[in-house]
């Protein structure tokens, strides 16, 4: 078990240090498969500073551009979470039945059994196709995705294609109100950042395994095996308690470097969970308070950028 930990450090380093960390480990916990939670919070966070060294300490890119592809993926990925479950269903045939998430009618395909419509494809394709896409450095790939985002949300109710869900379905809550397909917020930002990543060469966007893709097919197994739907409070609280860990993340990656890149996903995040509040302020996740999610969403900014202000003070007192 104590090999799970090293996931959260970069391959070089795992390579030059990962037995002799492992041989600390066995010997300051003999007999244990798993350290103490303060030393997996210790391991886990020396892991996530080095990466992010050695993100900026890869001169290929600008660091706006790593910036930009870093807030395009946490939009596709936003975008994706109220679809989970219905790829998962459509992928596998399975007939959710009365698990469908707001659907008007059971199921909305051929091999759903009662009142239905068919309809071709479920919207969460669209930002699963994105996702795929930004994750192998192809923004030529993922613009038309997210411009077809945009005109799901924009068109009217009616259409087969991907039925009324990719319009009107909720979306989670996690920090803040419910985010629709029809919020064109979301998919406008998704889609201008794909662009500007278009514009680019390429050779210059970082290209990541397919290996990321392996937590997403576990809540998509976790969404569409166990039928937990978009408005459960279960998954309302996962996402919750997963966004703030990604907040704590990126001030984690900034402190340790100095750099500002992470500022930009940060922000794209606060502008659209924000928006979402300032349209929809009467649906608020009952389940915390309308303070501590306002606070959550707008402290990270100026403490990511404090954080790189002093850490770059720090490097020139060094």
């Amino acid at each position: 078990m104590n090999r799970l930990l090293l996931a959260a450090y970069p391959e070089p380093y795992r390579s030059r240090q990962g037995e002799e960390v492992l041989a600390c480990l066995s010997e300051a916990y003999p007999g244990r498969s798993w350290p103490p939670p303060r030393e997996v919070a210790a391991l886990v966070r020396a892991g996530v500073q080095a990466r992010a060294r050695a993100v900026v300490d890869d001169t290929a890119r600008p660091w706006w551009l790593d910036g930009i592809h870093l807030a395009a993926l946490a939009l596709a990925a936003l975008a994706l979470v109220p679809y989970l479950q219905d790829v998962w269903h459509w992928a596998l045939h399975i007939d959710p039945g009365q698990h469908a998430i707001a659907f008007h009618f059971s199921g909305w395909y051929p091999w759903a059994e009662g009142p239905t419509r068919i309809r071709l494809l479920p919207y969460g394709l669209l930002p699963l196709g994105c996702l795929i896409a930004l994750l192998r450095g192809r923004a030529w790939i993922a613009l038309p995705a997210a411009a077809a985002m945009m005109w799901a949300g924009a068109t009217s109710h009616g259409r087969t294609l991907f039925g009324d869900e990719g319009k009107a379905g909720l979306g989670y809550y996690g920090l803040g109100a419910p985010i629709t397909a029809r919020d064109l917020v979301l998919s406008g930002a998704l889609c201008a950042a794909c662009a500007m990543l278009a514009l680019c060469r390429p050779s210059r966007l970082r290209r990541r395994s397919y290996r990321w893709l392996a937590p997403v097919m576990l809540a998509m197994f976790v969404a569409g095996g166990l039928h937990i739907i978009s408005v459960s409070p279960a998954f309302q609280r996962g996402l919750f308690v997963l966004e703030v860990a990604a907040l704590i993340a990126a001030w984690v990656a900034t402190a340790a470097t100095g750099d500002h890149r992470w500022l930009i996903p940060v922000a794209a995040f606060a502008i659209v969970r924000m928006q979402a509040i300032v349209v929809r302020p009467d649906a608020f996740m009952q389940s915390f308070p309308d303070l501590v999610v306002l606070i959550l969403l707008i402290a990270p900014l100026p403490a990511l950028a404090i954080a790189a202000q002093r850490r770059q003070g720090q490097a020139l007192a060094e």
